[in-house]
């Protein structure tokens, strides 16, 4: 079976203005590498639905989605906080990054396909259940997530996220649900300051200091993460997948490289074939230097597709 490849032209339209790092350009970089690569005619590629009201309430308070409708001006651009804000596009693109997890979900679990990647925008892992913060909105995984428990009944989800900032709100989300297993890598102490001391025992928080190697990470995910799995035996696993802690990305300060984003894949590919049949859902979150966010996914779908 093949990865699909999930996204939409209105995650284009998002826009926070000149200079922003959060910018349309990333989708472009993304896909500019998978044609050069040749990748992408080996994808199934689908244009990610609306998420539904039903959908979002699950992970959000529904005052909070009430007040993002609201927020959506008719032109130019509405802050919420000083890093995110919406244009008269936002809303529709934060809507379509969240129904591209719901979508993702129901091709792998109905085995349309073996895995699922959402080249989407804007990211989601920082916005809390009733917060919007850190360039997102939605928490597009975790609508994902709920989506896999409350339609398919599923009783045990992990998440992976090695994005450089640590994904506060779908810690946030899942911090008291034992279903939801949340392994973390981060740089700390960085934004958003959460995450060093507030795991428990499905909460799998590593956060890495500035300077950290791509050798460190995969010391770091062998000792913390992959035990934790093993325990876990997730039925599925979801990724959300930031590739700001490359070395060539001046967001942050961690030094991976493309082999060290398909290696974590290979080790996430592995466990998902020994417990959960396979089937994965990645979806993008940061990464700001567009020639290596373009070639680190275009190894991370590599690996997903096996191609």
């Amino acid at each position: 079976m093949q990865t699909a490849y999930i996204t939409h032209p209105d995650c284009f339209k998002h826009d926070m203005g000149a200079g922003h790092p959060e910018c349309p350009a990333r989708l472009n970089a993304i896909e500019d590498q998978l044609i050069a690569s040749g990748l992408l005619p080996y994808l199934q590629q689908h244009e990610a639905p609306l998420a539904t009201f039903e959908q979002l309430v699950r992970v959000h308070d529904p005052r909070y989605l009430e007040s993002i409708q609201a927020a959506a001006p008719p032109h130019g651009l509405t802050y919420l906080d000083p890093d995110t804000a919406m244009n008269p596009h936002t809303l529709n693109a934060a809507l379509r990054a969240a129904g591209a997890a719901v979508l993702a979900v129901e091709l792998v679990l109905e085995r349309k396909v073996e895995n699922a990647f959402c080249a989407i925008r804007p990211p989601g892992h920082h916005a809390e259940s009733a917060r919007a913060m850190g360039f997102c909105f939605f928490n597009n995984v975790a609508v994902g997530v709920a989506h896999a428990l409350a339609k398919y009944g599923l009783r045990r989800i992990a998440i992976a996220d090695f994005d450089v900032h640590h994904g506060n709100g779908t810690e946030q989300i899942f911090h008291d649900d034992s279903r939801v297993m949340l392994c973390s890598t981060f740089q700390h102490p960085y934004y958003p300051y959460r995450g060093a001391d507030s795991g428990n025992e499905h909460i799998i928080n590593v956060p890495l200091a500035a300077g950290t190697s791509g050798a460190e990470f995969r010391a770091a995910v062998g000792e913390y993460w992959l035990p934790a799995l093993e325990r876990f035996q997730p039925e599925m696993l979801f990724i959300s997948a930031g590739f700001d802690a490359h070395r060539d990305d001046d967001m942050a300060q961690l030094n991976l490289l493309e082999a060290d984003y398909s290696w974590v894949t290979q080790q996430i590919k592995e466990v998902a074939e020994r417990y959960a049949q396979g089937r994965i859902v990645s979806m993008l979150e940061g990464g700001y230097e567009l020639h290596a966010l373009g070639r680190s996914v275009q190894a991370h779908l590599k690996v997903l597709s096996g191609l």
